[in-house]
């Protein structure tokens, strides 16, 4: 492959590194602090409105997964075994592991607790406590997330890794 071409491939990686870095941060502003809000501010039905935002937490959590990794992929290939001290690449690391911990750990735990109590409200039942109390962590970890995910949008202008 000539030279000419290994450069358009390097810059065409970080253009999508760029855009995926956008997309998924975008996405989880505009799921997190847009969307879900207005669900729950329009829909009478509290249970419809969880149920929809969780579909789209996790759409968002898995267009997170699959931009983390491939950053993580593209930042790797391109510093070799330099990326472990880059900023950029802790932030982005971070940022999977809250979408892991919260999708697969916290997410799924308040799944079960809803299909435990099952047509009845999460928050009418019994399981109310521990439900608000998940529902908290996760908040949290994604408020982390979410500023993270600006310095990451941010860093990755800054830097235009290709």
């Amino acid at each position: 492959m000539s030279g000419t071409a290994v450069s358009l491939l390097a810059r065409v990686a970080g253009a999508f590194a760029r855009v995926l870095a956008v997309l998924w941060v975008g996405g989880m502003w505009t799921v997190g602090y847009i969307a879900a809000p207005v669900l729950f501010d329009m829909l009478d039905d509290r249970m419809l409105a969880g149920n929809i935002a969780g579909r789209l937490f996790t759409f968002i959590a898995w267009i997170g997964m699959g931009a983390a990794l491939y950053l993580l992929v593209f930042m790797s290939a391109r510093q070799g075994g330099a990326v472990l001290r880059d900023r950029l690449f802790q932030v982005t690391a971070v940022m999977l592991a809250c979408v892991a911990v919260g999708y697969f750990g916290i997410q799924a735990e308040m799944a079960a607790l809803k299909a435990g109590v099952g047509a009845m409200d999460v928050m009418e039942s019994a399981a109310r406590e521990r439900f608000a109390v998940l529902h908290g962590v996760s908040s949290a970890i994604y408020l982390v997330q979410s500023v993270l995910g600006v310095w990451l949008v941010a860093e990755t202008r800054r830097r235009r890794p290709d």
